[in-house]
């Protein structure tokens, strides 16, 4: 089987793709065969030992696929060859097969193609968890979605949507906050040519906003922050920016603000069963109609390079794929 590799820590130029044997499953594992595996941001950080997962080398990276179950291990029951099946890796998925731990198997939702069920469980999972599990949101309450034209990003404006928020998506360019509407955002920011703190006090009367969701960093964080109003909260996703903010405490304490950390990953392994009821409350609302996963663009295994380079460069709008088969 063909496989991406990282033998050495490094930029996107100086992964590899090689011919390996098929791996063999164990007790408890599954080998699937991968058709569709998303490229997320922390697949840009691991190989550049930047993450705070760090595979022993050399690795395939990719942490999420979709695609047929082959071949399964001793004692394994939930899955069987011929299954439909999704998956949350960590490493692994750049490969036209992949050893699963047979607990990270999930089926692929009904009427779901495998290059938007390899787009589905980590950006969709990860702004569920943070605005179903890490908050309680009540209907009218206003979300600001910074990096929203994002995999996570575009994920959060569609749940805030469907639990009765009013969403103010942020993003770059005109045609990043174009793609946000179409996915349901009520308002808008461009904040490379608007003013954040200005445009916030305007959509929202002076009041701040009550939640802020936040995958970027950097400099945005602190002006969404001292934006935001009385007992807001504050979610810390991750830092696509580059830059991890440094936040004076007294922004929450003078406004009884919270700031929350949101790792999806650690949770969906500490609580097994409330991530299986998550998928499946995702599932649901996929079936019907509530979200729509976007898929950008496509690449085979051959320019994996080349589609974790237009990550880091933040030139993907929802998601980016690697396809090694027919969808």
């Amino acid at each position: 089987m063909k496989a991406v590799l990282c033998r050495q820590f490094g930029p996107p130029e100086t992964l590899t793709v090689e011919e390996l044997p098929s791996p063999r499953p164990g007790p408890g594992e599954a080998v699937v065969s991968v058709k569709a595996a998303s490229v997320n941001f922390p697949d840009v950080l691991v190989i550049q030992n930047k993450y705070q997962v760090k595979p022993p080398l050399p690795f395939s990276p990719g942490s999420e696929l979709a695609g047929v179950v082959k071949e399964v291990g001793e004692g394994v029951t939930q899955a069987k060859p011929g299954d439909r099946v999704i998956a949350f890796t960590t490493y692994g998925a750049f490969a036209e097969e992949c050893l699963v731990p047979a607990g990270r198997l999930l089926p692929l939702p009904e009427g779901m193609d495998f290059r938007t069920g390899a787009a589905f469980l980590l950006t969709y999972g990860t702004s569920h968890h943070a605005l179903r599990n890490r908050v309680a949101t009540r209907p009218g309450e206003t979300l600001l979605v910074l990096g929203a034209a994002g995999g996570v990003g575009l994920a959060a404006v569609e749940i805030g949507k469907v639990l009765g928020l009013r969403v103010i998506a942020c993003a770059s360019s005109e045609d990043k906050l174009a793609l946000c509407r179409a996915h349901g955002a009520d308002e808008t920011i461009n904040y490379a040519a608007e003013d954040l703190r200005e445009r916030l006090k305007a959509l929202t009367g002076g009041q701040g906003v009550d939640l802020i969701y936040d995958p970027v960093g950097g400099a945005t964080s602190e002006a969404a922050l001292r934006s935001s109003a009385w007992r807001a909260r504050f979610l810390v996703i991750g830092f696509a920016g580059g830059d991890i903010p440094k936040i004076p405490l007294n922004l929450p304490l003078l406004m009884e603000r919270s700031i929350i950390g949101v790792y999806w990953g650690e949770w969906a392994r500490r609580a097994p069963r409330e991530f299986a009821a998550a998928v499946q409350e995702l599932g649901a609302w996929y079936a019907q109609g509530r979200l729509r996963p976007h898929v950008s663009s496509t690449y085979p295994l051959a320019r994996a390079a080349q589609a974790l380079r237009d990550m880091a460069e933040r030139k993907v709008k929802g998601k980016a794929v690697l396809v090694t088969g027919e969808p």
